[in-house]
């Protein structure tokens, strides 16, 4: 965010329709550190807990405090953060928000606990407090998208997203009822695989990708992107990903699918390429290095590294070993971390916004930009640089010893991210408050 746009701010009345929720996204936020903390604090104390196969309940509760509590979680919290401030919606939070986020966190810690347990009926039942407030926040959204101004490819990215997560939401539940009733002709380790694969790339990585399109331009800053390309990716991404799912639930050869999912990637990072090739000039109080941004950029290597190894699977035969990096990579390397970056630019911006809505009018003593200690984030950065590659290299080998190091890493990584957000917050005080001169 410029200069510019802060004056705007605080000049007219009318932009105030489009701040953020002030609390909202803070709930979401700091129950997706707590969850992000107890996955990693549970493979400290039990690093032999993912065992040499990948399915099984234990795991299983460790995977959805991942993708569910800390991936899923951050995502509705950013969105009513990015809502407003980046699509341009009015995405104001009411009292039906706040049900809907006690909601999703009450069924996902019945959902974990039931996995933890092994107790699918409290699996299925759980899973309802979650897909209710998914369909609720995702017809909001749709429906604001519909009546907005934004880039249909944006639109689009973002409009199936959450289309996307109700499904595999929708798919999960059929699961857990299958593990009580054996029912369906499918085996339940296709379905477990096809419904990882929906929810990690129709959901995060669609949304990864439709919001990046305006984030990118902001953050460096750069222009923002037009045209009609913008869709291509969601319509690549969105075909590959049924396609994809399809097949694995069929125990079919997923090839052609996986094609269309890496001609999604490309064309995605056509766009992003043509974007830097735009920039405009940086924000003086930018700190120098911005290590938020520059864990996105380690995210994206992930990416291109679970897409090599996805190839290889797709293709042919391979060790055990290549299933867990690929899981590890494309979970944990993209997904969670591209979360970490982006919640980094994110908090000054929504910290920002929500001292200057509190203060009625009156701006923080501090721009957006020196509300981030670079310090803090150079240690997030670094921890997450150190510990990853440690913690897939245990979970390919199995040395405990890794799992637990690149673990307790992770760990550290979280509780200085989170300390992090909390004195991003602090310090967006308004102009007046003494907190501020010190």
């Amino acid at each position: 965010m410029n200069v510019s746009l802060e004056r705007t701010a605080t000049s007219t009345s009318t932009g105030r329709r489009f701040f953020p929720a002030p609390t909202l996204p803070l709930a979401y936020f700091a129950g997706a550190h707590l969850a992000l903390a107890l996955a990693f604090a549970a493979l400290i104390v039990r690093p032999d807990l993912p065992g040499t196969f990948h399915y099984h309940p234990r795991l299983v509760a460790l995977v959805h405090l991942v993708t569910l509590g800390w991936i899923s979680a951050s995502i509705l919290g950013a969105f009513y953060i990015v809502g407003p401030l980046v699509l341009g919606l009015p995405f104001r939070a009411t009292r039906r928000d706040a049900v809907a986020c006690l909601s999703f966190w009450t069924g996902t810690c019945g959902m974990v606990v039931g996995f933890w347990s092994g107790r699918y009926a409290l699996v299925g039942g759980a899973s309802l407090f979650v897909l209710g407030p998914l369909a609720f926040i995702g017809v909001r959204a749709i429906l604001a998208l519909y009546a907005s101004r934004l880039p249909r490819g944006v639109s689009l990215h973002v409009g199936l997203a959450f289309t996307n997560v109700v499904a595999a939401g929708l798919l999960g539940l059929l699961l857990a009822i299958n593990r009580l009733t054996g029912k369906l002709p499918w085996s339940p380790l296709s379905l477990a695989i096809a419904h990882g694969h929906f929810a990690v790339l129709g959901w995060a990585t669609m949304m990864i990708f439709g919001v990046a399109y305006r984030l990118i331009p902001m953050f460096l800053p750069a222009a923002m992107p037009r045209g009609r390309g913008l869709a291509a990716s969601a319509v690549l991404l969105e075909v590959g990903t049924l396609g994809l799912t399809w097949s694995l639930i069929r125990d079919a050869r997923p090839a052609i699918w996986v094609v269309c999912v890496l001609g999604a990637f490309v064309t995605f990072f056509v766009q992003v390429r043509r974007m830097v090739r735009q920039r405009r000039p940086r924000p003086i109080e930018l700190p120098r290095h911005d290590w938020s941004t520059w864990q996105t950029h380690v995210a994206l290597l992930y990416l291109l590294v679970a897409a090599s190894l996805g190839i290889w699977l797709a293709v042919r035969a391979a060790p055990p070993a290549v299933t867990w990096a690929y899981g590890a990579a494309g979970i944990v390397g993209f997904v969670a971390q591209m979360v970490v970056g982006i919640q980094g630019r994110l908090l000054p911006l929504h910290a920002w916004y929500r001292s200057l809505g509190r203060a009625h009018g009156v701006p923080p003593a501090r721009s957006v930009h020196r509300l981030i200690e670079p310090r803090l984030a150079l240690v997030v950065f670094l921890l997450w640089l150190v510990g990853l590659p440690m913690l897939m290299s245990g979970l390919m080998g199995q040395p405990h010893l890794l799992v637990a190091l690149g673990a307790a890493s992770l760990l550290g990584a979280t509780f200085v991210n989170a300390s992090h957000a909390a004195l991003v917050i602090r310090r967006a005080q308004p102009r007046n408050d003494p907190e501020t001169q010190a």
